[in-house]
């Protein structure tokens, strides 16, 4: 390395000083340095740092992006009559006021964090030199003030996360302006209610109600100092998963809070022998009225709000949707008691309460599937012991029984005529079924998709008063294999009108018509009335329901029949507004696609 730079230097030499005597010059400097050189050079470095510094600040958040993240507003969803569905917030917290937040909590962090938080202006001198020093000699400290924290937390993608000067000098230069612009209660009050502690859990009042299943308002010291401790490293200091390291970091910051004269030594002394007690549960956010629809929702308004450069969960946005608030609440209790009386056949068709019982084959192929089965075989047991085993644990049973046969119902309510939804209800529980069996679950329609097959041969030009004979159907698949549709009656050999074939959904009439007019035809119609996202396999069968499709493809399809053939794409929103309640988008109903005619629908 000594040999290869005066190397470089020297071609740099020879090739510039042909270029600009003056670039020579400074080459020739630059290797023969002297002394009053050298003390330029020394001068120059602050100015350069400091030419850097200036260079920062427009790169750095600025004074309104800090003031908007402060009052962060999340979209707010309204229904059609006005009340509120959900509020759409980036994560799991509850704002609460700095004179709500217990002083013990307040004493532990800034004892812990930032013990002259009151003195300095957002950059603490003396740590941050003592930090470095520490770091350069190779005992790496952090030397953060809580505004530099928060700035970290509240801008992470414009500051950076790189561990290197530049970041370093961006959060110090938030920091500045953050306590240019509020009091140190306000930094502190946002800074408590921003911070993570695991869970999903952020803020001071989340992790209170998480950790300790209270309101931050009522810690104690040694609840207080346990999350204080948390925030050195969340994961390392989980009370939950490491509850002796979490003691341990609890005792440091009780022992920081003595130093500064915060707690009294006897009160250490008796505190620090106590065990680390917790009372966790994860905290959940209220479903709301229409959980499935506000999911649904929750995807599309985040692409628009991408497309058109808003912040889902900050800018305030008002969105208006189609949802009918009366209809919701109407469309959740029919799903409810709907549900519950099917569950009812269905569990005693399966003979107990439960859904299912010991001793039936079924329920030893529903225990085989569990991880507990495969366990127990993991030891060296046999089939029957392994089942034996896990066979005699009745919460098992009875929580695999429930899960198989738990009977699931799902309701969508459309205006045919511009395409707006009015209730949607995606299972019997959100709070227990999460999954949205309106939009995401594929089932098969059975009977109800025979319609598309009467709309195809309409279409065509057959009449309602057509016949076709109730007679036994054979259908030559590929592979050699042959169809045999049948109804619950044998065949009658009359004939059979189709307005009563569609009227009484005979599986025979339907069969023959689905020969006459084709399974590609009947297909493509579905798809342009509606059932436009899932795959219809061409095949005969396929007039009896046989691929699966989205009930709200079904709802969307049959809503073109009561529009006399006229389609109309569902819609979930009607306007977005700001804050304010300017109009930032407006969506009108689009005019319908006829994609059947008036005399077929």
């Amino acid at each position: 390395m000594k040999r290869l730079i005066p190397l470089i230097l020297e071609t740099l030499d020879r090739g510039l000083t042909r270029v600009n005597p003056l670039v020579a010059a400074a080459l020739w400097h630059l290797r023969h340095p002297t002394r009053r050189g050298v003390l330029k050079a020394c001068a120059a470095l602050p100015l350069l740092f400091v030419l850097y510094v200036l260079v920062l600040i427009p790169f750095t958040p600025g004074i309104g992006d800090i003031r908007k993240a402060k009052i962060e507003q999340p979209a707010r969803i309204l229904s059609a009559d006005g009340k509120l569905l959900a509020e759409f917030k980036p994560s799991n917290r509850e704002w609460v006021k700095l004179k709500d937040i217990s002083p013990n909590v307040v004493n532990a962090l800034i004892a812990t964090e930032d013990h002259r938080f009151y003195q300095h202006f957002g950059l603490d001198w003396r740590r941050t030199a003592s930090a470095a020093l520490h770091t350069f000699s190779g005992d790496r400290q952090g030397g953060s003030t809580i505004t530099q924290q928060l700035a970290r937390n509240l801008y992470p993608d414009e500051i950076g996360r790189a561990p290197t000067l530049t970041r370093k000098l961006k959060e110090a230069i938030t920091a500045f302006k953050i306590e240019a612009l509020y009091t140190k209660d306000e930094i502190l009050e946002t800074y408590l209610n921003t911070v993570p502690f695991l869970y999903n859990a952020y803020g001071i009042e989340m992790a209170a109600r998480t950790y300790f299943d209270k309101s931050a308002s009522e810690l104690n010291v040694l609840e207080s100092a346990t999350l204080a401790g948390m925030l050195k490293g969340n994961s390392y200091y989980n009370p939950v998963l490491n509850p002796e390291r979490a003691l341990q970091r609890r005792n440091t910051v009780l022992a920081q809070m003595v130093k500064f004269g915060k707690l009294t030594p006897a009160a250490y002394q008796t505190l620090s022998k106590k065990p680390l007690r917790i009372d966790f549960e994860r905290q959940t956010e209220p479903p709301g009225p229409a959980p499935h629809f506000a999911q649904q929702l929750r995807k599309w308004l985040a692409a628009w709000a991408d497309r058109n450069d808003y912040n889902l969960y900050s800018d305030g946005l008002v969105v208006r949707t189609t949802i009918d608030s009366r209809l919701q609440t109407m469309a959740t209790q029919a799903v409810i008691l709907q549900g519950n009386q099917l569950q009812g056949i269905a569990n005693a068709a399966w003979g107990s309460r439960a859904g299912c019982s010991n001793g039936k084959d079924l329920l030893a192929t529903f225990l085989r599937e569990t991880p507990d089965y495969r366990a127990a075989k993991d030891t060296g047991l046999s089939d029957d012991d392994a089942l034996k085993r896990v066979s005699a644990n009745r919460g098992l049973v009875q929580s695999v029984c429930e899960s198989k046969t738990r009977v699931q119902a799902d309701f969508l309510a459309m205006d045919p005529r511009n395409g707006q939804i009015r209730a949607w209800v995606g299972s019997r529980d959100f709070s227990q079924d999460p999954f949205d069996h309106v939009q995401q679950a594929r089932r098969q329609p059975g009977s109800t998709f025979k319609p598309f097959v009467y709309a195809a041969a309409f279409e065509a030009g057959a009449k309602p008063s057509d016949t076709l004979l109730d007679q036994p159907v054979e259908i030559q698949l590929a592979g050699g294999e042959v169809w045999r549709p049948g109804d619950e009656d044998e065949p009658s050999e009359r004939p059979i009108t189709l307005r009563d074939g569609l009227a009484y959904s005979r599986n025979r009439i339907t069969a023959q018509l689905m020969q006459t007019v084709g399974p590609n035809k009947v297909a493509r119609l579905a798809r342009a009335m509606g059932v436009r996202d899932s795959p219809l396999e061409a095949v005969p069968s396929l007039a009896l329901g046989t691929s699966p499709v989205t009930l709200k493809e079904m709802v969307s399809a049959y809503g073109t029949i009561a529009n006399l053939g006229g389609y109309v794409e569902p819609v979930m929103v009607t306007r977005i507004e700001d804050r304010n309640g300017e109009v930032l988008a407006d969506f009108a109903p689009t005019p319908p696609q006829q994609e059947l005619s008036a005399d077929a629908a």
